[in-house]
Parts: structure tokens; sequence; C-alpha cells
């Protein structure tokens, strides 16, 4: 499998961007939704959790995990591999704090138990598509032109 650009890498994070959320692998019996906050600037992930639940509990326990986005009108696909870490890091806390992060606490913004968690990624195998009319196009050209085979996008690991 190939390593990918770059600009792949960046289409990669600029995709990221545009999912609300995936499923979070803290080991493997146990797979969470979970939504996340993209920092291009520091390449990691944010998650707003509680404590004592999988995420909590993988970060503070420096766990190696996965992270899986399928979002087609995002075109992107990937498992994302890395570490969690538990931040406490109340202004960026802050920043990313939403009504939606809210909604799961019955406190808000100050419950005791809000966590922030940093997922760092090390590698990920990422497909960047073309979105559903590609998709359609090359599907459609395979069936009617000899030895055609269909041209996905971009598929390939990127290294963090």
């Amino acid at each position: 499998m190939k390593d990918l650009t770059t600009d792949q890498k960046d289409t990669f994070w600029t995709r990221l961007d545009k999912v609300r959320a995936g499923m979070l692998h803290t080991d493997p019996d146990r797979v969470v939704p979970m939504s996340h906050y993209v920092d291009v600037e520091r390449g990691v992930l944010w998650f707003i959790t509680a404590q004592g639940n999988d995420c909590h509990d993988a970060a503070e326990a420096g766990k190696s995990v996965h992270f899986v986005v399928a979002d087609a009108s995002a075109k992107i696909y990937a498992r994302v591999d890395g570490k969690l870490s538990s931040e406490n890091d109340p202004d960026k806390l802050d920043e990313l704090w939403s009504p939606i992060a809210a909604a799961w606490f019955e406190d808000g913004r100050e419950d005791e138990d809000v966590r922030l968690v940093k997922f760092t990624p090390s590698k990920a195998e990422a497909w960047l598509t073309d979105g559903a009319a590609g998709f359609l196009y090359q599907m459609a050209r395979a069936n009617l032109v000899e030895n055609a085979t269909p041209d996905m996008g971009e598929h390939g690991i990127i290294r963090f």
C-alpha cells in the first residue's frame, strides 16, 4: 500500500473536519460512537467525555486505540491509529465546549465528570473518494469499458 502525499494529508484533515462522529475502538471488544474535534495545528483530535467511561479510562492508561470514520458526504473513509491521553487544559475545553457537549452533562461545563481527551494519530489508512457522482461514473465505466476497473480515489497510508 502506498504512502499518501502531504497534499493528501491536508485533504484528510479537511475532510475529517467535516465528519461529526466516528467509532472509537478502546479495546477489541468495545467500540463507542464519539464526536471529535479536529486540531490541525497540533495534528490531533479532541474528545469531550466523562470520567469513568471507556474513552476516559483508555486515555488515563495511555492506550493505543483506533478511530474509524465513514462519511460519504465528506468523501472520507478511514481507520486512524494512535494513542489517547487525558488532558487538563481548561482553555482548550472552553474553546471546544458547545451546546452539543453540554447535552451530555447534567451540570454542563461545570459538571465534575467532564474530561478532555487527546487522540494523537500515528498513522491512518484512508480512502479519499470522489463522492457519490464519482462512484456512479466509475461503476458505469467499469461495466462499459473492457478491462476497466473503478478508480475510487486516493487510497493509502498517512503517517503522522
